[in-house]
C-alpha cells in the first residue's frame, strides 16, 4: 500500500453484459487497457457469445447485437485470456463492483483464481475529487471533463475513459500512493469481496440461496424488513450481487407481482429451499 502507483501496472477494465445481474445474465464483451507511470503499453478487446439471446432493450444500451456476438467465443474460451492480460495489474472500472461481479462469478464458475491485488473504483473516486457536475455518471464526466470518450458503452473506449478519467482524479488529489487512493476511494476493493463461493462457505444461507438461483427452485424466506418483515414468504431468486454497500438476493415475489425485488442478505433470516 506505501507504494507509488506509478511503479505498477494500472488496468482499467470494461464489461458489457446481457442483463444486470450475474448469476441470471452474461457477459457479453470485455475490454482492458494497461498503463505503466501513466502511459497506455497495451489493451485487449474481444467480445463474448452470451447463452441467451440479448433482449432489444440490452443492446439499445451497448448497440451489440445478437449478430455480432453469434460466432463469438463463449467466456469459457476467453477468460483465462483476458485475466493473463491483466497479469499483475490493479484493475480500475467505472463502477467496479459491477465489473467485479459478473468476472467473480465466472472465473469461480470455471475453477480460476481470484487475483490478490486491490481494485480502484473511478466512480467512487470521482465523487471525492471532481465536484461540480450533476452527475458521476462516466459520460457525464467525460463531456464535463473534456476526455476522449469514443462511443460510449462500448468497452474499450469505455476501458479509455475510465483510464484517463482515474488519472485526472489522482492528479487532482496529488495522490501518490496506493494508500493515498484508497483513503480517498474509501477503501480497496479486492477481488474475493465478491467471491460467492467464499461466502457460502461460512453462511448456510447463501449456500442455500445460490443453490437455489442454480436449481431454479423456489425459496421460503422469512426477511427481516420491507411490509411483510418477519412472516414467511415464496420467492423466485433469480441472482445474488455482492455490494460493498451490502449483497442482496435479487427475486421475484409471486404474492406482489412486478419488478423484481431486492432482499439483503443480512436481513434474511431464514431460507428453505422448496421442491
Amino acid at each position: 500500500m506505501s507504494q507509488d502507483w506509478r511503479n505498477h501496472p494500472i488496468v482499467a477494465i470494461d464489461t458489457e453484459t446481457s442483463g444486470q445481474y450475474p448469476m441470471q445474465d452474461d457477459l457479453c464483451e470485455l475490454a482492458a487497457v494497461k498503463s505503466i507511470n501513466g502511459q497506455v503499453v497495451d489493451t485487449y478487446q474481444v467480445l463474448v457469445k452470451p447463452k441467451e439471446t440479448m433482449s432489444d432493450f440490452v443492446i439499445g444500451i451497448h448497440g451489440i447485437t445478437n449478430e455480432m456476438v453469434a460466432e463469438a467465443a463463449p467466456i469459457e474460451d476467453v477468460l483465462a485470456d483476458f485475466m493473463t492480460f491483466i497479469g499483475e495489474g490493479v484493475i480500475v472500472g467505472h463502477h467496479s463492483p459491477f465489473d467485479l461481479g459478473f468476472l467473480v462469478y465466472d472465473l469461480e464458475r470455471l475453477g480460476m483464481r481470484l487475483p490478490d491485488q486491490p481494485a480502484f473504483c473511478s466512480s467512487l473516486l470521482a465523487r471525492k475529487a471532481i465536484v461540480g457536475p450533476p452527475n458521476h455518471k462516466l459520460q457525464t464526466l467525460v463531456k464535463y471533463l473534456s476526455l476522449d470518450g469514443g462511443q460510449a458503452h462500448r468497452a474499450l473506449d469505455d476501458a479509455h475513459a475510465c483510464l484517463q478519467l482515474f488519472f485526472e482524479c489522482v492528479r487532482r488529489k496529488g495522490s501518490n500512493t496506493f494508500a493515498e487512493i484508497f483513503k480517498v476511494q474509501g477503501q480497496p476493493l479486492w477481488w474475493q469481496d465478491f467471491s460467492l463461493k467464499g461466502k457460502a462457505l461460512v453462511n448456510q444461507t447463501w449456500q442455500k440461496v445460490i443453490l437455489a438461483i442454480e436449481t431454479k427452485k423456489n425459496l421460503e424466506i422469512i426477511y427481516q424488513g420491507g411490509s411483510n418483515k418477519g412472516k414467511k414468504r415464496v420467492v423466485q431468486p433469480l441472482s445474488i450481487v455482492c455490494s460493498p454497500t451490502g449483497d442482496f438476493m435479487v427475486a421475484l415475489d409471486p404474492q406482489e407481482p412486478g419488478p423484481s425485488k431486492r432482499f439483503y442478505l443480512k436481513k434474511l433470516s431464514e431460507a428453505e429451499i422448496l421442491p
